[in-house]
């Protein structure tokens, strides 16, 4: 593309300027090959909001996203341009612009330029954010009330479903859904499908803009689930008929259940009645309505009619009439129920006996009602006894309704599994328990308690071995309890255990009994089942104790447990708390380091042990804190495990360690091999490969170290088809930390690593220890005899050099030649090969102040 040249036109710093480029409404600039801008147009200097040239950033420095890093280091190597991004670009004052972004290497008389072309698109990304925003907001609230969306698009041939639509069904997140009818409507219960289409065709009709139906759906487990779906017409075609039809999905399973529960005792409650032939009616007091069943009107000879409030009383016999009204008007006076006997006179005079018992009801409109019964007691003996079994009915319905009611309430709040009480029950009960505490004065005190090896025993002896370890887990739990404690399940292999009461309890005798209770065996099945228990603790006593509070704090007291070793109880602490509180703000501040980009690579060159050339570069990682300066990983490693972020600082560090490689070439120092730390977690990434196509990878040039400790003969599937990919990819494959005892020579055959390193454990000691040259020696055999090359680490004298070098190493690492240094020093260490002279002792008297020269 050449400068921007116009011999009449000048840009604001005095470069010259094309006119067309500078009358260009998009930014045009291009940078030397120190990253720096040399010529820039209008619109990019208003882009960046400066007026001056000198006042733009330098290229590297106007992006903080890891894809511009990849564009500019494939635009310094001179790689095909890719298609543009866009990105959000920092402005010297702080704020960030969304842009079209893109860039490419020209070559010209001075040598190569980058060229950087840039369209303004802020407010219509920002606009996309708001909106994708607002969608997700509406996702979230459809989904946290459990309906699944669905969005049939007629016009477009779209078929959409959501995630909790799937979930209802038992369908993972990003499974494929077959959405033709004819396909789906095989999952519908057979005795529903008529009704199912039905319903269908009235919406896809336009009959029913709006509607609401109830069917049967085989969930992907096999068995059936109520689902109520809502559906309404949300377009129409210029047929007039619906083009796009939308709604939600609702599990109504467990209403349907309980619908039919009540269903089947009214059915018997209507069995009862019709077979002990007895009448029922309800009055409103306050309305002054009488409602007789069919039962009741045949007893009395009413016909079809209305029933009034004094066909009754006119009803009765005149002897009984006042013995009678008294009994119900004095249950309604105190509010309970009454039970007379009277006769009735029926048309022709017909007598009959008659038995009654009715009770005064307030409904929740606090409307008052008089329900009751009566019965025919003319005929004998047969007939008292038919009463009897009859009122025997009526009292087992109601114990039948009772029990359900019961049977509800406790399958609530229990775990159908052990029968301890569950979460929703223990919530109550810590609230309640805490605040009684603080009254009181008393300690209240949880012991969070989780199964170790439970999910051994259930995955290679099935869930009914599990349901046995968790009822053996429970009862465990029940025969350590005081007359106040309380006991839950919370979770699938998590108990809570709290302690209450005024006596002195002594918490770690409890725990150690409860640890020790559940190591005892288990037989089940023929099989001696055996697992442990971790136990946290958390003890609080005073007038206000916050239950929640405590929970947390007894889990956070088991997971230190589970992370010293398993089968041992913790206490939380004032110390343990200050820990979480330096832990939580520097993994926040490692997340807000990555979104920052501070995460760096520092650089320890590696020398052909024979001729003292560099033969590659091992990248290290290191935190460029903004308030403690360079943090090596001892400082951050243990803590951005625990937050999963260390394969977020492998891709950062990979990327930059890119940049910096296609930089040095550009300068004329070619470093032969790059080596970058790859940890475990970043191998297990599914997508691992797929970003690594996505950068300028220099094939042959870069490997990745593992480390031994990654390194082992049943090695994840998923690592080793990640490793066979990365070499498809040109990358070459090292052992970091070789002898530390985790790899066999089998595996090391299965994988040939390119190279090995041999741990500076090991190569420390040489300089002394006959043993441990043997040592060293045969494993730069065992590297030999395999075609691996090997390069000892840890080498800090010139002794070290020259043992090495006798031995037959390939190369070295340490700091008898070079320590770590940041990318902007290796240029000059390379250019003056100041390493030779602090090398040349090799006497054993001038090691250690070579040593030293070198580390000055």
């Amino acid at each position: 593309m050449g400068a921007f040249h116009d011999p009449e036109t000048n840009s604001p710093a005095g470069e010259p300027v094309d006119p067309v480029c500078r009358r260009s409404p998009f930014g045009m600039g291009i940078a030397n090959d120190t990253l720096s801008f040399v010529s820039a147009n209008p619109a990019l200097l208003r882009i960046f909001g400066v007026n001056e040239l000198a006042e733009l950033p330098a290229l590297d420095r106007i992006a903080d996203d890891g894809r511009f890093v990849t564009l500019l280091s494939a635009a310094l190597v001179g790689a095909t341009p890719s298609d543009a991004l866009e990105l959000m670009l920092r402005r010297p004052s702080g704020d960030g612009v969304w842009c079209l972004v893109s860039i490419f290497r020209s070559e010209c008389r001075d040598g190569p330029q980058i060229v950087l072309q840039v369209v303004d698109i802020d407010a219509q990304k920002r606009r996309e954010l708001e909106l994708a925003d607002r969608e997700s907001r509406w996702n979230n609230a459809l989904e946290s009330a459990g309906q699944g969306v669905w969005d049939h698009d007629f016009a477009k041939g779209d078929l959409f479903y959501s995630r909790q639509w799937k979930a209802i069904r038992g369908l993972a997140a990003d499974a494929e859904v077959d959405g033709r009818l004819e396909t789906w409507i095989e999952t519908v219960h057979p005795d529903d499908r008529e009704h199912v289409l039905r319903e269908i065709a009235r919406q896809e009709t336009a009959e029913a803009a709006f509607n609401v139906f109830c069917y049967r759906e085989r969930h992907r487990d096999g068995h059936w689930i109520w689902i109520e779906s809502r559906g309404a017409v949300v377009a129409y075609g210029p047929d007039g008929k619906p083009s796009r039809i939308a709604g939600t999905d609702t599990d109504v399973t467990e209403r349907r259940k309980a619908e039919e529960l009540l269903e089947q005792l009214s059915r018997r409650l209507e069995l009862a009645l019709d077979i002990s032939r007895i009448g029922v009616f309800e009055a409103n007091l306050m309305a002054r309505t009488l409602t007789w069943d069919d039962r009741l009107r045949h007893i009395y000879g009413k016909g079809a009619g209305r029933v009034r409030p004094l066909d009754w009383e006119n009803a009765i016999h005149p002897e009984d009439r006042a013995q009678a009204t008294e009994a119900v008007k004095r249950a309604i006076v105190e509010g309970g129920e009454y039970s007379n006997a009277f006769r009735i006179v029926r048309g022709a005079g017909e007598i009959r006996h008659l038995r009654s018992r009715g009770a005064l009801f307030v409904d929740s409109d606090g409307v008052k009602w008089l329900v009751g019964a009566n019965w025919d007691v003319t005929e004998d003996v047969q007939l008292q006894q038919e009463l009897k079994h009859a009122k025997e009915l009526a009292e087992a319905r109601s114990a039948a309704l009772e029990e359900a009611r019961g049977r509800l309430e406790h399958n609530a709040l229990h775990d159908h599994l052990t029968q301890l009480p569950n979460r929703r029950y223990l919530d109550a009960t810590l609230e309640e328990r805490a605040q009684r505490a603080g009254r009181e004065g008393t300690r209240l005190s949880i012991l969070h308690i989780d199964l170790d090896r439970f999910k051994e025993i259930n995955d290679t002896l099935g869930h009914t071995a599990g349901d046995a370890m968790l009822n053996r887990a429970a009862a465990v739990l029940r025969a350590h309890m005081g007359p106040d404690d309380f006991v839950a399940r919370i979770g699938g292999d998590e108990f809570v255990f709290l302690a209450c009461g005024t006596e002195q309890r002594k918490l770690d005798e409890l725990a150690e009994r409860i640890v020790t209770a559940m190591r005892a065996p288990v037989l089940f099945e023929g099989h001696v089942c055996r697992f442990g228990a971790s136990i946290g603790i958390a003890s609080a006593v005073g007038s206000s104790i916050d239950g929640r509070q405590l929970l947390i704090n007894a889990d956070l007291a088991l997971y230190r447990a589970k992370n010293r070793g398993r089968g041992r109880h913790e206490f939380f602490t004032s110390d343990f708390q200050a820990q979480i509180i330096v832990s939580r703000k520097t993994g926040d501040e490692i997340m807000a380091g990555l979104e920052r980009r501070r995460f760096l690579p520092y650089y320890q060159p590696q020398f052909c042990a024979r001729t003292l050339d560099i033969v590659g570069m091992e990248t290290l990682a290191r935190w460029d804190h903004p308030e403690r300066g360079i943090l090596a990983p001892s400082e951050f490693l243990s803590i951005a495990e625990d937050i999963n972020a260390v394969a977020a600082i492998d891709r950062q560090i990979l990327e930059r360690a890119l940049f910096d490689l296609a930089a040095w070439d550009m300068q004329g120092v070619v470093i032969p091999k790059l080596s970058v730390n790859v940890s475990s977690r970043r191998l297990q990434d599914p997508d691992l490969c797929a970003s690594l196509r996505a950068m300028p990878l220099h094939k042959e040039r870069l490997s990745f170290e593992l480390l031994e400790s990654i390194f082992l003969d049943d090695c994840d599937p998923k690592i080793l088809d990640n490793l066979a990919e990365i070499r498809r990819l040109g990358v070459e494959i090292e052992v970091d930390d070789f002898g530390t005892g985790h790899a066999s020579i089998v595996s090391l055959t299965k994988l040939l690593p390119r190279r090995l390193k041999i741990d500076r454990q090991l190569v420390r000691p040489i300089v002394r220890s006959a043993a441990q040259r043997r040592l060293v020696s045969t494993i730069i055999e065992i590297g030999r005899s395999l075609n691996i090359t090997v390069t000892a680490e840890g080498v800090e004298t010139a002794a070290h050099v020259q043992v090495l070098r006798d031995m037959g190493c390939d190369a070295l690492q340490g700091f008898a030649l070079a320590r770590p240094m940041p990318a902007a020093e290796v240029i000059d260490f390379v250019r003056s090969e100041r390493w030779r002279n602090g090398a040349a002792d090799t006497g054993t008297d001038g090691s250690q102040a070579s040593l030293v020269a070198s580390r000055a």
